[in-house]
């Protein structure tokens, strides 16, 4: 059988929510990504602001410090070229950021979120209710002792016996949402097309009128509409935060609720009221004539305890096709139903006001509205936010990316009209939308904008008024300014100042290129929109080609792949929609932008020093004291460009140091200087004294030099009593600290003294035995004793010390008092879940050799969090996030205390696990190295066999992302005026490579090196032609239709005069060059001809010489009218060299048409077949394989009728088997003969499998088909005509079904890179365990990337059990069960004839992988429940990928 890996997590956003979920008075953005559901904050930052880019609003990761030479003479020069902004180049903006607090993988797919405010909950805050597909409602809170969500309660109503008839759609066909009231008094969920589960929720007086009712006496439990909320973990005899839930059908509530359309909750109301909008008959175009008003709109009360409703009013005679129901909040109340073609407001009291925003509202329907169609627009698919002004004014986006403002006027508390307005382009500053799914209002001044297709954004907003607003309007008084930006609103903040606690700093500023919109310019009332974050998204994924890298290519390609610095492959996908669109490249490992390498034969380690000189006499005077003078030379703080580089070899004979000044032609190695290189071996270095100092830390002493390299101190590390001479294993620097780390355990801490002086710091701490220790800065007060959380702190008592003794316990002191650690954790060798003060590890558990400890920020700019990295002797990573809790005994202590969560532990090497005490003693070494600023990010690069970094941004979890090459041996942050912010590293080839992150490459969202590339329209397809190094893209516009003037049939079409058009495709060919990423040459189609799919093969071109060359295929469809029947082309272009235009030598190339032929019917797939050169393609309801003529017309050799329109045609490789895939008629095997060209069907799956994706997986002597469906169901396939119940193989057989949670939108076969698995515990009459040979990557339209591997039957059988003990051992976030979400029920209709035993599916490599989340003592007793040991389990997990460094699981895709 086969595992399933998701190799990156989902990125489309499809529900927001805003609500005070963490803390009470907290304000969060919760946001779900189809299974992830995501927890952010929101802080205020101050950053620099580069108003002349215009790119300055980009992701965090690309905003870069102003330079400190800004102010030179090419900056003036330039800012003299816009001179309006020239005084804002440097000035720092107020921005608000999204910070995450957790994020959680869901065994289910999320349909709706809502905020609920319970009686009790562990924080005060809010609880959160989650919808999961099908009907399932989770109710959750946030758990500060876990820092995670806890699961308070879930309610499951997909039982048959709640289904309301027979006839009714299964509830994968309907969709279910969640509505709330806005009191807190109830939640329902619309399910099943007509019914309505209601879960009350416990009231401030509840318990006077309910004390003497018993839910299990006096409900009736066998009344089908009574369900029971269950909570989970909690006593029964408890009360539960919520009662009894029960279940109406809607047409208990009126019978005239027969085609529900939506509902919801309304503001303002004493008892639970939702507004319904039905229709008695079906909504239909064809029927307008008949139904052309047909929609009502009818307000329900609920009475809760009776479980009956009340009707208060009814309006029909609405638009037909009006879809939504959105409440709103006073001053303007009631709700507004939104349509395509119309909004109309009805207040409480059944008062309506319309507003037609395109021509097509009046003439489909006859209800009365103020008459806006000037405007043109189009609600279908948009998003309806309220600002959160006060004024009721509400901000639109439209499925193209306008956005508009919907006012309401006002007389007293009635609406007497509505208007609309477009927001400029001149106030939405940067802000690209479109096609956005949801939206949450986050209060002052901020709205979310997620969207499944493009980025998700955070917008601000500002709105100013100069002058008094009408009579009658709400828009604001005078000189009253609404936004974020309000300066007149912040003066005026002396009543709010709870506000500033609840949201942080003054809220987000306006950036200074949109703060330059004049008052003049601005209408009054008008809003301006701008960006303050984007959380991005690498969706839609529609199609994929693999291309070769352009520094890949040419000569000495072969040597820069065996040393690793290049990739052989990059994975380019399609991404975004509309203006948003473009392409992604993906690479597994990230690959640094190179700027120097040098050998260093022998070196096996570096570090770049930082060092002021010593200040010249007399300097000090001159400047009038300022010892913070910034003259390049290093004088003074701000020289902080490295200027030294000391490197340590080690040899046949002796070890040795050396020391380099780095220089603007590179490394010169430094003579003259009191630097001794015969001293030994270099273990670290650092500096001390505010950089005064240069301390290099040997085996046997420490040498102190100054700011030149003059030796100031030599510390010996002889021990006095026993006279013997430890060797230093590790130092640890803090300024003015350094700690020192023995081969016998001791530990040494020195301090820096006012002189520069090195001075051992006495401690009964010191004379204790410790295995490891470290040395970290506390800045924010978070160690601090007694006082966590409550701000930082300075001087010494801010540097704490870290240390770890033989029995895995950790006392952490600060270096001001060493009488008592201000924390103990007696527990880390045990390696638990969650790190706590009280937690106490059994005698008998095992525990981790833990060899280096090291506690470091990692984060960004904008957010940092402090880490506790454990690394153990077979290098395993630990990382540990810290978070404040509540206290561990509440009985003695209401002090809140610190607890760490395991957040990643990923394994950074193979490594024997019988190791010797030598090589534990070897291992004892330094491979963790902080980076305090690389690319503006503070990192931790882990050497040795697998190098990776350990990155994370604000907005985004911690990831590993492996760097390109072999083995690295030294590693140092690396900062010159030539290389900013970058990084040097040397690995085994004794290469010294100075890099940098590469530009426009993002690694922190998904754990893998990826790049975007802007195209702005929509591609559809997608191939890469090899010879001549560039993508062929068929993209696609949208364009207004016509209706055809030639059509003899039909007269009446050239009259048609109208001002809305419909929209429909236009397809194009660009060329695309690798080298640049930009377009070179584009062939433009016929009017309304769309590209289906875009192929490379390799075609012959002669039928006399039998000549190949390599070109593209492109299968168009053009689409009329409904009455006319769409027909095709197939495109054979070739891609010839050219002159380049004058300075642009990317444009050597050209798209030259080789033949055209036209199809009846659409070209729907094209794929190569056979040997001779010849390609398959789909065309209308036939198969035909086709040859290219000397004549340049494709000549059909073979067919096949097969009475559908596929969409899937795979071949495999070296063979004529073909695979066919069609959306109606199931999956199709054909095979394919030369001698006689023939094509004959050999098996088919089931008649109604619907096949979004397919290919094939051989596996050694099986043949496995993989189909993807339209539900998001993998199922397994196989063609094997020896079983019995293949009928001689004329039939598939069906062996499982597994639901991926996103729906797949490509499958393609591709080799494995991943060894066989070397575990030996197969008995030696076992076969040997064959390698991994193929392998399917799938891509989905969430942006997610996932693997299918298939697996050896031992291996098989193994991960199967492991997988079982972890589901029923691991906790689950939302109380959803992941073997029933992965477990999708066949039919015979479906899949045909199915052969699978229970118990036998597709394994889960997301559960598979959490068992790195196990403590030791928890690993060790399910391996032995399997009759493994825990190195074998881990073997296991490494041998299909699901272990290791970057790449999350993807060693199988070694080439990227």
């Amino acid at each position: 059988m086969q595992c399933y890996t998701e190799l990156t997590p989902p990125t489309a956003v499809t529900h927001a929510l805003c609500c005070s979920f963490v803390a009470a008075d907290s304000r969060n953005l919760v946001v779900a990504k189809t299974s992830l559901l995501q927890i952010f904050a929101l802080k205020s930052v101050s950053e620099d602001v580069d108003t002349t880019s215009p790119s300055h609003a980009r992701d965090r990761k690309d905003s870069q410090p102003t330079d400190r030479r800004i102010l030179d003479d090419e900056g003036l020069d330039q800012s003299f070229l816009a001179a309006d902004v020239a005084l804002e180049r440097a000035e720092r903006s107020n921005t608000t950021k999204l910070v995450l607090i957790g994020e959680f993988s869901l065994s289910g797919t999320v349909t709706s979120l809502a905020k609920i405010k319970t009686l009790e909950s562990r924080t005060g805050a809010e609880a959160l209710l989650v919808a999961t597909r099908d009907a399932k409602v989770s109710l959750v809170e946030w758990d500060p002792d876990r820092h995670s969500i806890s699961t308070v309660s879930i309610h499951y109503y997909e039982r048959e016996d709640l289904q309301a008839s027979p006839w009714a759609s299964d509830l994968s066909q309907c969709i279910s949402y969640l509505t709330v009231d806005p009191a807190s008094r109830c939640a329902a969920l619309a399910f099943g097309g007509r019914n309505l589960a209601i879960l009350p929720f416990r009231q401030p007086g509840d318990d006077l009128v309910m004390d003497d009712f018993d839910a299990d006496v006096d409900a009736d439990r066998s009344a089908p509409s009574h369900t029971d909320a269950r909570t989970n973990g909690v006593n029964p005899s408890s009360k539960t935060p919520y009662q009894a839930s029960f279940v109406l059908p809607l047409s208990a509530l009126d019978p005239l609720l027969i085609h529900p359309i939506h509902l919801s909750f309304l503001f303002e109301y004493r008892e639970p009221t939702f507004g319904v909008l039905s229709s008695t008959v079906a909504p239909s175009i064809s029927l307008l004539h008949e139904r052309r008003d047909c929609l009502s709109y009818t307000v329900f009360t609920l009475d809760l305890e009776q479980r009956a409703s009340t009707t208060i009013l009814s309006v029909t005679n609405l638009p037909y096709d009006l879809l939504r129901v959105l409440p709103l909040p006073l001053p303007v109340g009631g709700a507004l139903l939104i349509g395509t073609n119309e909004l109309v407001h009805v207040d409480q009291a059944g008062k309506t006001n319309g507003v037609a925003v395109n021509t097509f509202a009046k003439e489909c329907s006859s209800f009365g509205m103020a008459d806006q169609a000037t405007l043109g627009m189009k609600l279908e698919g948009c998003v309806i936010e309220a600002f959160g002004t006060g004024n009721g004014d509400l901000l639109m986006c439209l499925s193209n990316g306008e956005l508009a403002i919907l006012s309401f006027r006002l007389d007293g508390r009635s609406v007497s009209g509505l208007s609309l307005r477009r927001v400029s382009e001149d106030h939405r500053g940067r802000v690209r939308t479109a096609a956005c799914t949801c939206s949450a209002s986050l209060g002052r001044g901020r709205i979310f904008i997620g969207s499944e297709t493009n980025d998700s954004t955070l917008l601000g907003w500002a709105r100013r008024s100069k002058q008094a607003t009408k009579r009658g309007s709400i828009g604001g008084g005078p000189d009253q300014l609404n936004g974020a930006d309000s300066d007149e609103d912040q003066e005026d903040d002396g009543d709010d100042d709870h506000e500033d606690d609840l949201y942080g700093e003054e809220a987000a500023d306006l950036p200074g290129q949109d703060r330059r919109v004049s008052s003049a310019s601005s209408g009054e009332g008008d809003y301006t929109i701008f960006p303050l974050d984007v959380l991005p998204n690498f969706g839609s994924m529609e199609d994929l080609a693999f291309g070769r890298p352009m520094s890949t290519q040419g000569e000495g390609r072969e040597s820069m792949i065996s040393n690793g610095v290049m990739p052989d492959l990059e994975l380019v996908t399609s991404c975004g929609s509309g203006r948003s669109g473009g392409l992604t490249v993906w690479n597994r490992q990230l690959t640094p932008q190179l700027l120097d390498q040098v050998r260093f034969p022998g070196v096996r380690g570096i570090w770049s020093v930082s060092a002021k000189r010593p200040t010249p006499k007399g300097l000090l005077q001159q400047t009038g004291g300022n010892s913070s003078l910034d003259l390049d030379g290093g004088f003074g703080i701000e020289g902080g460009f490295d200027r030294f580089m000391i490197t340590t070899k080690e040899s046949d004979r002796e070890a040795s140091s050396a020391v380099y000044a780095i220089t603007a032609k590179g490394f010169e190695e430094m003579k003259g200087t009191e630097f001794d290189p015969t001293a030994g071996e270099t273990v670290e270095v650092g500096t001390l004294g505010g950089r005064t100092r240069v301390v290099q830390v040997l085996r046997g002493e420490i040498r102190s030099y100054d700011g030149d390299l003059g030796l100031a101190q030599i510390y010996p590390m002889t021990d006095e009593a026993t006279d013997e001479e430890p060797n230093v294993v590790s130092a640890s620097f803090a300024d003015p600290f350094v700690l020192i780390i023995k081969d016998d355990s001791s530990v040494v801490l020195l301090e820096c003294d006012d002189s520069g002086d090195l001075e051992e710091v006495e401690s009964d701490v010191t004379g204790k035995s410790w295995s490891s220790g470290c040395l970290y800065v506390d800045l924010e007060g978070i160690f601090t004793s007694g006082a966590a959380g409550r701000g930082p702190k300075t001087g010494k008592s801010n540097v704490m010390m870290f240390l770890l003794n033989a029995q895995g316990g950790l006392h952490v002191y600060a270096l001001g008092d060493l009488s008592k650690p201000v924390f103990t954790f007696e527990g880390v060798g045990a390696l638990p879940p969650i790190l706590s003060a009280n937690y106490v590890q059994r005698r008998s558990s095992p525990r981790a050799n833990i060899v280096e400890i090291l506690v470091a920020d990692l984060g960004d700019r904008v957010a940092k969090n402090p880490c506790l990295m454990l690394r153990s002797v077979d290098d395993v990573l630990s990382i540990y996030q810290s978070f404040i809790a509540s206290s561990d005994d509440p009985s003695t202590s209401t002090e809140p205390t610190l607890r760490f969560l395991k957040v990643l532990s990923p394994q950074l090497s193979v490594t024997d696990s019988h190791t010797s005490d030598d090589a534990i003693q070897a291992n004892r070494g330094t491979k963790l190295r902080l980076a305090e600023d690389v690319n503006g990010y503070c990192t931790v690069f882990c050497t040795g066999a697998e190098p990776q970094f350990l990155l994370k941004n604000a907005s985004t979890s911690l990831k590993c992302v492996s760097l390109r090459g072999s083995v690295v041996r030294g590693f140092s942050g690396y900062h010159t005026a030539n290389c900013e912010r970058g990084f040097v590293f040397i690995g085994d080839d004794d290469t010294l490579r100075v890099a940098q992150f590469p530009s426009e490459i993002a690694t922190t969202e998904t754990g893998w090196s990826v790049r975007r590339i802007p195209l702005d329209v929509n591609v559809d397809a997608l191939s890469y032609h090899e010879d001549m190094h560039c993508y062929v893209l068929g993209v696609s516009e949208k364009v207004g239709f016509d209706l055809p003037k030639d059509d003899e049939f039909h007269d009446d079409w050239t009259e048609e005069d109208i001002a809305l058009k419909p929209e429909v495709d236009q397809g194009s060919v660009k060329l695309l060059n690798q080298a640049t990423y930009t377009v070179v040459d584009t062939y433009s189609l016929l009017p309304y001809e769309l590209i289906l799919c875009v192929t490379t093969l390799s075609l012959e071109t002669s039928e006399i010489t039998h000549a190949r060359q390599s070109l593209v295929a492109v299968g168009t469809s053009v689409s009329r009218v409904m009455d006319q029947a769409p027909r095709g082309n197939i495109y054979i272009f070739a891609i010839i060299p050219v002159v380049p235009v004058p300075g642009q030598p990317e444009t050597d190339r050209r798209l030259k048409l080789v033949a055209r032929e036209e199809c009846k019917g659409a070209v729907t797939a094209i794929s190569p077949i056979g040997t001779q050169g010849f390609l398959l393609a789909a065309q209308g309801q036939k198969l035909m394989v086709r040859g290219l003529k000397e004549d340049r017309t494709l000549l059909p050799v073979a067919f096949m009728d097969v009475m559908c329109h596929v969409g899937v045609a795979k071949t495999l490789p070296g063979t004529g088997m073909t695979l066919m895939g069609d959306a109606v008629r199931g999956a199709w095997f054909v095979g394919y003969n030369e001698e006689p060209y023939k094509l004959t069907l050999f098996g088919k799956s089931g008649n109604k499998l619907q096949v979004r994706a397919a290919d094939f997986l051989p596996d050694h002597e099986q043949l496995y088909i993989i189909v993807a469906d339209a539900d998001a169901n993998l199922h397994v396939l196989q063609f094997d005509p020896e079983h019995p119940k293949s009928l001689s193989g004329t039939r598939l057989l069906h062996h499982t079904t597994f639901h991926t949670g996103h729906p797949t939108a490509t499958l393609t076969l591709l080799p494995s890179t991943i060894p066989p698995s070397n575990t030996e515990t197969a008995t030696d009459t076992d076969p040997p365990t064959p390698p991994l040979s193929h392998q399917i990557l799938l891509t989905s339209p969430s942006g997610s990337l996932a693997l299918l591997t298939p697996l050896p039957e031992l291996l098989y059988r193994r991960l199967s059990a492991l997988q079982s003990h972890l589901i029923s051992t691991l906790d689950h976030p939302c109380g959803l069960n992941p073997r029933a979400y992965r477990a999708a029920p066949p039919t015979a209709e479906n899949v045909g004839i199915h052969v699978g035993t229970g118990g036998r599916g597709v394994l889960d490599g997301k559960v598979l992988g959490r068992w790195v989340e196990l403590g030791v003592g928890r690993r060790g007793e399910v391996a032995g429940r399997l009759g493994l040991s825990v190195q074998e389990v881990g073997e296991d997990l490494r041998g299909v990928g699901l272990l290791g460094g970057g790449g999350g699981g993807g060693r199988g895709l070694g080439f990227l």
